[in-house]
């Protein structure tokens, strides 16, 4: 059983930067494949981001790709989601999940663990 636990949300002005992390438990980071996703008020949860396991591969949406960056540590057993360059429409509950297979799948039906998710507020 895969445990993960979200920290660094927050409130940030437009144009800032926060980091994300995602701590696991019961795995290490670099033997599953984890991603982001996130949910603002009133919509549908949305897909950032994902990386393999191993890391060979990874995959970001649209809206985020340039200004987001995924990474782990290995040795902290955490992943983490950089954000740069941050807008008002950032702004959601921020989501790890995680699934055992290799594929950084954009669809949040695929992941089989879930941190309890992280506020972000951009807004001046």
């Amino acid at each position: 059983q895969v445990q993960l636990v979200e920290s660094g949300g927050g409130l940030v002005q437009p144009g800032g930067s926060l980091r994300l992390s995602c701590a696991a438990s019961g795995s290490t980071v670099n033997s599953i494949t984890m991603a982001w996703f996130r949910q603002a008020p009133g919509k549908e949860r949305e897909f950032v981001g994902a990386i393999s396991r191993g890391g060979g591969i990874t995959r970001y949406a649209d809206s985020v790709k340039g200004r987001f960056t995924i990474s782990r540590d290995g040795a902290k057993n955490t992943a983490y989601l950089q954000m740069n360059s941050l807008k008002p429409e950032d702004t959601a509950v921020y989501s790890c999940a995680a699934r055992s297979r290799l594929d950084p799948s954009r669809s949040p039906t695929d992941y089989d663990y879930w941190g309890q998710g992280t506020q972000v507020t951009v807004s001046s």
